[in-house]
């Protein structure tokens, strides 16, 4: 499980990263990320934040909670790697439902890297 410090809750901060964030598209996955940094809110500091959004289109409900497992397990590999400003949602698309882990891991690592928040490996 994605430690509370770690992870997107409200639907006000999923709609701000998705909306002014910037965007990569991988085969499997759409990673969106925003600096909270350019924000005036009050931020809550920590560590980077992740949010998932596994929409019907990938499967039935088993499957869905099975992708989102994966990109939470892959996430937490991630949370010293991503600066602490940022806000990350990540996307499943249909094709993530078929996708092994090490596929999932490898499109959002190369998504993350794109996006300049991930030293090039």
């Amino acid at each position: 499980m994605l430690p509370e410090p770690y992870r997107l809750r409200r639907h006000s901060d999923f709609s701000l990263t998705v909306r002014r964030g910037r965007r990569m598209g991988r085969r499997d996955l759409v990673v969106h990320a925003f600096d909270r940094g350019q924000t005036d809110e009050l931020v809550s500091s920590g560590g980077p934040r992740f949010g998932l959004v596994v929409s019907k289109a990938v499967g039935p409900a088993v499957i869905r909670h099975r992708v989102a497992r994966r990109l939470r397990h892959i996430c937490i590999d991630l949370v010293g790697a991503v600066p602490a400003t940022t806000d990350v949602v990540i996307r499943a698309l249909p094709g993530a439902a078929t996708a092994s882990s090490r596929d999932l891991d490898k499109q959002l690592r190369a998504g993350l890297s794109r996006l300049d928040l991930l030293a090039h490996e």
